[in-house]
């Protein structure tokens, strides 16, 4: 096929989407290709430890998002997590609440994952306010915008040393 050709003969920078229900034959084609898989940080709490979305089952082959534009904030979503959720998160990333957006950032940066993502909204750990999608729904989405004050130097030098950091 074309597309198998296409594939074959240079390296195409896509990333599969492989969230939700996956068939045997899209992780056929997602290897054979060596397309990097996503994992959500979010979507890594609340069960056990064999959990795919926990740094510690990452192969090397994936992109790591803290959430997506389709996520709440980190600090909405930590926010609205059960107390047994919450407990989790903190004894996983041996933190406590006040710094979950820095932790659990870190935590994409520090992992195996090839590529470590993080919408600037996790980096300011904004509300609710500054999600960016709300998936099924028409109203109020893609309304967010960062601010020229919001990004400032200071947030620049964080982001830069925990790069550096963490080798990325």
């Amino acid at each position: 096929s074309l597309f198998t050709q296409i594939c074959s003969d240079r390296d195409l920078p896509l990333i599969a989407e492989d969230l939700g229900v996956i068939t045997e034959d899209v992780v056929e084609l997602k290897n054979k290709f060596g397309f990097p898989g996503m994992k959500i940080l979010q979507f890594a709490f609340g069960s056990g430890s064999d959990n795919p979305f926990l740094p510690h089952n990452f192969e090397e082959n994936c992109v790591v998002y803290t959430g997506t534009h389709d996520n709440d904030t980190i600090h909405s979503w930590f926010k609205n997590l059960t107390p047994p959720e919450k407990d989790h998160v903190k004894n996983y990333l041996h933190i406590d609440q006040e710094n979950i957006c820095w932790a659990l950032i870190k935590a994409a940066w520090e992992s195996r994952a090839v590529i470590a993502i993080a919408p600037m909204q996790d980096f300011l750990c904004l509300s609710k306010s500054a999600r960016m999608n709300t998936p099924a729904t028409t109203m109020g989405n893609w309304k967010w915008r960062l601010l020229p004050d919001q990004f400032d130097n200071e947030l620049a030098l964080r982001i830069r040393d925990m790069t550096w950091d963490s080798n990325r």
